[in-house]
């Protein structure tokens, strides 16, 4: 079972010798991937309800740090060299396709290949008005957004038509290094978003998700394979868990989990970081 670290980049996971700190104790440490989460956009007394929490509400303060992803891993990639790297998630209806797509193909490339890009759609309607972005739809914008990156990292030039993007014989490049190919998991608890880590990415990232529920969602996305023509032995399936301990990954590994991914927040001093950073790896990773 593979043990990844989501610790990065949010509160006094922000600064840089901190995640310098974390990043290369988790690489020291047996940790087999870094994962860094988005907000562009957060405020302070929100009508959206965040659905990873009981109560509907992000425990992250409005006012805290939290750094763009893609830039906070590009960063972690400098100071490691094996460890693998991961949005967890990056909200993509929310950026142009195109940009993301030259983002991450730059960022896996300086990386050496050691990047996926995790995705989800977001819930936050006040965050998609901030940016301008129509909040209904957004499912199948993620949904296109996906398909036109994989058209820009695979073609070249490329070409698209849809619903929300349009181009002709346009060249972005560096293409990703396996193959113009890069790893996508989407991200997402709901139905629709395990239907699209089997019909438009490589797996499923599920997040603060009880272990008694594990199961049926992988069952789900087992389904979802077998409607899809794919076999399910290829889907990444990394969880966050909001209940797990280190006696549940036999029990997770059985259902089909290829990766739990432990959350927390690192503390401030750079020494301390790396310290917690070690006892974590010591409690999880056998």
């Amino acid at each position: 079972m593979r043990v990844g670290l989501h610790a990065l980049g949010i509160s006094d996971g922000a600064s840089p010798e901190v995640i310098r700190a974390v990043a290369t104790a988790a690489e020291r440490h047996g940790f087999a991937r870094l994962w860094c989460g988005e907000h562009v956009v957060l405020v302070d007394s929100p009508d959206s309800r965040y659905p990873y929490s009981s109560d509907g509400r992000i425990a992250v303060p409005a006012d805290a740090d939290w750094l763009d992803p893609l830039l906070t891993l590009s960063f972690a990639a400098a100071v490691t060299s094996t460890i693998e790297l991961a949005t967890g998630v990056l909200l993509l209806p929310e950026h142009n396709p195109i940009i993301v797509a030259k983002q991450a193909a730059t960022l896996d490339v300086l990386s050496s290949g050691r990047f996926s890009l995790g995705v989800g759609v977001g819930w936050s309607a006040e965050e998609f008005e901030a940016l301008g972005v129509p909040f209904t739809g957004r499912g199948r914008r993620t949904d296109e957004y996906i398909d036109v990156m994989r058209t820009l990292w695979a073609d070249d030039p490329a070409s698209f038509t849809g619903e929300f993007t349009r181009f002709d014989g346009i060249r972005v490049n560096p293409k990703p290094l396996r193959r113009g190919r890069l790893p996508m998991l989407a991200g997402g608890n709901s139905s629709t978003a395990l239907r699209r880590a089997v019909s438009h990415a490589d797996g499923w990232y599920g997040f603060n998700l009880p272990v008694v529920d594990v199961a049926e969602h992988v069952a789900t996305l087992a389904e979802q394979c077998a409607l899809h023509g794919r076999s399910f032995a290829e889907l990444t399936i990394a969880v966050a868990l909001s209940d797990g301990v280190p006696e549940d990954l036999p029990k997770l590994e059985a259902t089909g989990v290829t990766e739990v991914v432990v959350v927390g927040a690192p503390p401030p001093i750079p020494d301390e970081a790396a310290a917690w950073t070690e006892n974590l790896a010591r409690t999880w990773i056998v």
